[in-house]
């Protein structure tokens, strides 16, 4: 635990509140203590008592009593000065505070895959600053897995991750079901399919199938490997990648096809195409992820923003 260094005040000043300053500035401002309490809404006895206590306290005169009303003197005019810009400061420093503890303050560091930055992330983001102004997000493009251990050991506050989420302290919340889609090289025979037309698997044949690894992304990487099997082709399995801006730059270049979320038509890669597969669609899922126990209200505000379901792409091809 980080070690605090607390103000230490002289012993002849710790029983200074800030009360009493606001009373002495009251009588101060007005240049008569019957005025002050009146605006005060308080009796002059107590006001003038609170401010003599003042000066006890501080060891020096800070208003000249006259038949008129009262001065402040030399040490008086510093200690208004002073006031007049702590008031404000302090009255802003509380507010803040408040607004810290509605959620409307803060900071949070925020994790997502490659579909939500293509999909539904821009317009949110841009929606929930917008509606939270005072709340600070730093973004980071994070593998699911990553995002998961990030949480854990609190470097992360919330994230956009693939489904499954293991079991444990984390919360999912689905925000897109998305289908998957064929990436094509754009030089292959099977581009020239027509887009509207679900394309056999067996057309691809040919050529290795580009995948993620699975520890990176185990509910995406079984999803693929399953539409693929139904499509009646074993392919051999080509390059692996993590990050699928990746995988579809390999695609682009011929060395394979990929199965994709259909947000990732929102590259626009030249030399890539991507087809509707044949046969039952499969789906991807991508929900935000943050720790179960995490009672940051700024979280809870940014958990909220999300929490009606995003829609997914349709499944066709351009």
């Amino acid at each position: 635990m980080k070690t605090v260094s607390l103000p230490q005040l002289p012993a002849d000043l710790q029983g200074i509140d800030v009360r009493a300053l606001a009373y002495f500035l009251a009588v101060a401002s007005e240049g008569h203590v019957g005025r002050a309490a009146e605006r005060l809404g308080m009796s002059q006895p107590p006001l003038s008592v609170q401010v003599r206590r003042l000066e006890a306290r501080l060891g020096v005169e800070l208003l000249r009593r006259h038949r008129a009303g009262v001065t402040p003197t030399e040490a008086g005019r510093a200690l208004v000065r002073e006031l007049e810009g702590f008031f404000p400061r302090w009255t802003q420093m509380l507010e803040r505070v408040r607004a810290a503890a509605r959620g409307e303050t803060g900071a949070l560091r925020i994790g997502f895959v490659t579909p939500a930055e293509y999909s539904f992330l821009p317009d949110g983001l841009r929606e929930f600053r917008a509606r939270h102004p005072g709340v600070g997000l730093s973004l980071r493009e994070m593998t699911s897995d990553a995002q998961f251990d990030a949480l854990r050991d609190g470097t992360l506050d919330a994230g956009f991750a693939l489904s499954p989420v293991p079991p444990g302290a984390l919360a999912w919340r689905r925000v897109l079901r998305e289908p998957l889609l064929l990436a094509v090289p754009s030089a292959h025979p099977a581009a020239r399919h027509a887009p509207g037309r679900p394309l056999r698997l067996d057309r691809l044949a040919d050529l290795p199938l580009l995948v993620f690894p699975r520890e990176k992304a185990p509910g995406l990487h079984d999803a693929i490997l399953g539409l693929v099997a139904r499509g009646g082709i074993g392919p051999a399995i080509g390059q692996e990648a993590i990050q699928m801006q990746t995988i579809v730059s390999l695609v682009a270049a011929g060395l394979g096809f990929a199965v994709v979320p259909a947000s990732l038509r929102n590259l626009a890669r030249t030399g890539v195409v991507y087809r509707v597969p044949a046969g039952r669609p499969s789906h991807v899922e991508v929900g935000l992820v943050w720790r179960a126990d995490d009672d940051q209200p700024a979280l809870a505000r940014f958990v909220a923003h999300w929490s009606a379901p995003r829609g997914g792409a349709a499944l066709t091809a351009a």
